[in-house]
């Protein structure tokens, strides 16, 4: 089997309200999401999306994983998408880096790979069932009234965890939503406050150690340094997220006793064959993780979710489905869905997810 061409389509999510993160200082209306199709010469085709949470987010933007695949597809072309690691290798040394613009090459061929074995990714990435996965909410940045509202809301549809959006200037103002958060929460909830690398370490220490909750703190600063200087200082478990982007960096984050949890998002490190390394180097140290992608429509979050269900329960806390944020539904009706505040990847071989090329409109690139 042989790939035989690469079509690229550019499609719009508007978001269904604008978000903030990082404390307030970044503001999202509309993600940039590229979809894939690979082609191959036996009839088999393959789906995956990249789709950066913007461009102030992550060293990430739409154009520069569009000018990626124009850059790798001539040394895709005639290579056998059924070996993913094989075309990450190639990849790899066409391109170094730029590990985002490679996730949805990497997620097509695994979809072709599941096809071809007539099998769902769950099981190739070592499910033994399509188990559900625990949905958590994302909660924008707001006042403490207006996040414990947003958590209320997202907890009547069926929500158990929570990510709330935290972070800023004033080190009174954080420890306020904290403390007013995490003792309003429902019954059996548990929330995630997420820093988005907002805070200084001096801030991070200062916040942290001034309230009672004792609640999962993520990305509190920029850099690996700095979050490991705080996690050594404070009584919360860290988890890590932003500035984990190899499997090297998670590594190192293990190393110095970092975090005691990650966020693995395949877009953000290169797909599903970096995400499952990353995936078994957390299961062997005993890490706990959040596996989902970085935005996207319900194709993205799929593929995510096929790996998440694969992961095992005891390192495996919840996922967050970008595509409840959106406003645009590309692929309706497919993929893994909130039931309840439950996900289930999908059954049939491969992702489970087939785009309609007549809603994505016209390709901007064919490579053949």
């Amino acid at each position: 089997m042989k790939i035989t061409r690469l079509s690229v389509w550019q499609h719009d999510l508007p978001l269904a309200e604008p978000y903030w993160l990082s404390g307030g200082r970044l503001k999202f209306e509309a993600l940039d999401s590229t979809f894939l199709r690979i082609d191959t010469d036996d009839g088999l085709s393959g789906w995956g999306e990249g789709c950066p949470w913007g461009h102030t987010y992550l060293p990430a933007h739409g154009p520069g994983l569009r000018a990626a695949i124009q850059t790798l597809a001539p040394a895709l072309l005639g290579q056998d998408p059924r070996s993913p690691d094989h075309i990450n290798r190639v990849m790899d040394t066409q391109l170094p880096g730029h590990p985002y613009a490679k996730s949805p090459i990497d997620i097509a061929c695994w979809d072709i790979l599941g096809q071809a074995a007539g099998l769902p990714l769950w099981k190739l990435l070592g499910g033994a069932e399509a188990t559900p996965v625990t949905v958590n909410s994302s909660i924008s940045t707001g006042t403490p009234d207006e996040m414990i509202a947003r958590i209320q809301i997202a907890a009547r549809q069926g929500y158990t965890v929570h990510s709330a959006k935290v972070g800023g200037s004033d080190p009174d103002i954080d420890i306020a939503r904290i403390e007013a958060i995490s003792a309003a929460l429902p019954q059996g909830h548990r929330v995630t406050f997420d820093v988005n690398r907002a805070w200084t370490p001096a801030m991070a220490i200062e916040v942290l150690n001034s309230t009672k909750a004792r609640d999962w703190v993520e990305q509190p600063c920029e850099t690996l340094d700095q979050c490991a200087h705080v996690a050594a200082r404070v009584a919360n478990p860290i988890m890590l997220d932003e500035c984990m982007h190899t499997v090297q960096d998670h590594l190192e984050a293990w190393k110095r006793g970092a975090c005691e949890g990650v966020k693995v998002k395949p877009n953000r490190v290169g797909g599903l064959t970096k995400a499952r390394q990353i995936r078994d180097f957390g299961v062997s140290v005993g890490w706990q993780m959040h596996i989902e992608d970085v935005g996207g429509s319900a194709l993205a979050d799929t593929a995510a979710l096929h790996l998440a269900s694969a992961t095992p329960d005891e390192n495996r806390l919840a996922s967050w489905l970008c595509h409840y944020h959106l406003a645009d539904d590309p692929v309706p009706g497919q993929g893994a869905r909130n039931a309840k505040g439950f996900a289930t990847p999908p059954t049939r071989p491969g992702l489970g997810v087939t785009p309609d090329p007549d809603i994505l409109g016209t390709p901007v690139a064919i490579y053949e």
